[in-house]
């Protein structure tokens, strides 16, 4: 039993997921738009045909078969041998990555701390499910947190609760590497970030796509960077690699850089949508909530 009072505080000093959200995750359930193999059974109704107590179909049975499912009762109608064929359960493996590079630290509340509430809510919709949940960041996407069970929901909050922002943390592309090597499995696989890396996103995406995987891109932004209040002479210092700029913000500057992010936005969003890859916008300001129940839902990815 969870003491969901207990769930754990970040450093924004708000749980990343209160009793009334856990309640209503607890009756959605995530959705894979391909058909994976599971490899323990789980709690979600397969497409596939196999063993289970949920009656589908006949066939003809074949030698070979196994004679506990002969339907004799089919028998001895028909003085034919036919084979009760049941649905299936399967477990999902949900694999969750959140970028912890410093760009991440920005907003109030922050990127950083909107994506761990993101990936606690899918994490916690799997483990009511009985699916395997994986949790990483870019820092830890070669030793990642797997767990299972509904009984794991604290071990989730609080490991993610933890997680920092890392000053050096590993490029996009350098994170979905070791990814890749490490898991080996098929899945969903949700990438949290704001795409801020001056090494791109492109290469690192085309990795998940290429092992065949169900992708999803959530793309965060801080209100701050999507409508910026700023004026006058400034100096700008890129937070993670030190890189400076001295500017004077002017209307047409400020519009140039609207134009710029939008095509930026623009261009991300066509990247992912040619390589089957679920592209999901989010807002820093927006409740965790409303990004799962409507834009997540409208993408397929819960129910």
């Amino acid at each position: 039993m969870i003491d969901r009072s207990s769930a754990v505080v970040d450093t924004n000093s708000s749980p990343l997921l209160t009793a009334e959200m856990m309640s209503k995750l607890e009756r959605m359930e995530l959705v894979s738009r391909k058909i994976f193999r599971g490899r323990m059974k789980g709690e979600r109704r397969s497409k596939r045909k196999g063993q289970s107590v949920e009656f589908a179909d006949f066939r003809n049975y074949v030698n070979g078969d196994d004679l506990r499912f002969i339907d004799w009762n089919l028998f001895a109608r028909m003085d034919r041998l036919y084979l009760k064929i049941f649905l299936e359960e399967e477990d999902l493996h949900f694999f969750t990555i959140v970028d912890d590079s410093i760009s991440m630290d920005f907003g109030s509340p922050t990127k950083f701390f909107v994506a761990k509430q993101i990936a606690a809510s899918l994490a916690y919709i799997g483990l009511c499910r009985g699916d395997r949940v994986s949790v990483s960041s870019f820092a830890t996407c070669g030793s990642p947190v797997v767990l299972r069970g509904k009984t794991s929901a604290y071990r989730l909050l609080n490991h993610l609760g933890s997680l920092p922002c890392v000053d050096q943390s590993p490029t996009m592309e350098e994170a979905m590497r070791k990814f890749c090597l490490k898991n080996t499995g098929k899945g969903i696989v949700v990438v949290i970030t704001d795409l801020m890396s001056k090494s791109g996103y492109e290469t690192a995406m085309r990795m998940l796509v290429a092992r065949e995987m169900d992708v999803f891109l959530i793309h965060v932004l801080s209100p701050e960077e999507l409508e910026p209040n700023v004026q006058g002479d400034l100096k700008l210092i890129d937070c993670e690699d030190g890189d400076q700029r001295e500017v004077s913000i002017s209307a047409s500057l400020l519009n140039r850089y609207q134009q710029a992010l939008a095509g930026f936005i623009e261009n991300a969003k066509s990247f992912c949508n040619k390589r089957a890859i679920a592209y999901v916008p989010a807002r820093s300001d927006e409740p965790a909530e409303n990004l799962v129940n409507e834009y997540l839902r409208g993408r397929g990815l819960v129910r």
